[in-house]
């Protein structure tokens, strides 16, 4: 059987750059833990230039001050501004963090449809619930899955294999929808479907090079490829 949109009936998101943008507070974080060790410090701009691999990246792409790590890189110094950087941004808050247009309404309209869906980010799983919580968004979800819920992150499947394996589905019944290069290449990874979002965080890079099988300007745009119609 091959996959189509109308087989779906379990849709995994990304969480930053696809459901809310998180860069804001990501990047005060950053700032304050740099701040902490008397570093240099970042704009908002750089920080969504390497947000999409997990923190432990995120962070080493900051202290290098480039999308490219620093290969002499201190462990050590890393260490450091993780526990810094954990600590500021669990009691900052997320008051920067804003959900996207149109995702609320259109995972109203999913879940009315009968989509069972759930989160898998490559971010801590410590901040997730949290996240979904103070945002409204938590009650959409019957899943999540964060960077360090599992020994590996995306573009490795095993986040979407473990859904797909726990839900009793098959292939063809999966999609997942991101941002990040790293989505698109997990949902191939795992055999199934992918729309790829322009507006979230890349890289720099279109969403299109990754060939997701589409691409969606924005949020709201999965009802014109998912039947609604569908029940539960």
């Amino acid at each position: 059987m091959t996959a189509t949109f109308e087989t779906i009936k379990y849709i995994a998101f990304d969480l930053d750059g696809t459901l809310v943008d998180s860069a804001p507070d990501l990047a005060e974080g950053i700032r304050m833990a740099l701040a902490d060790l008397n570093l240099h410090t970042v704009t908002d701009n750089d920080v969504r230039g390497w947000i999409g691999n997990g923190a432990e990246i995120m962070l080493k792409r900051a202290l290098s001050q480039s999308v490219n790590i620093n290969p002499e890189l201190d462990e050590a110094l890393y260490q450091k501004i993780r526990a810094r950087f954990d600590f500021h941004y669990a009691n900052n808050g997320h008051d920067k963090t804003v959900v996207y247009p149109g995702v609320k309404d259109t995972l109203s309209a999913l879940k009315e449809a009968g989509y069972v869906m759930g989160i898998v980010t490559n971010k801590p799983y410590q901040f997730v619930p949290e996240i979904l919580e103070d945002l409204g968004l938590a009650h959409y979800f019957s899943d999540v899955i964060g960077g360090d819920s599992l020994p590996t992150n995306k573009p490795d499947p095993e986040g979407l294999v473990s859904l797909r394996d726990k839900h009793g589905l098959s292939d063809v019944q999966m999609m997942m929808v991101g941002d990040s290069k790293n989505d698109i290449l997990a949902a191939k990874n795992a055999g199934i479907i992918s729309v790829g979002l322009t507006y979230g965080y890349n890289y720099g890079e279109p969403i299109s090079d990754s060939a997701p099988e589409f691409v969606a300007d924005q949020f709201n745009q999965l009802l014109t490829v998912l039947s609604t119609e569908k029940t539960a």
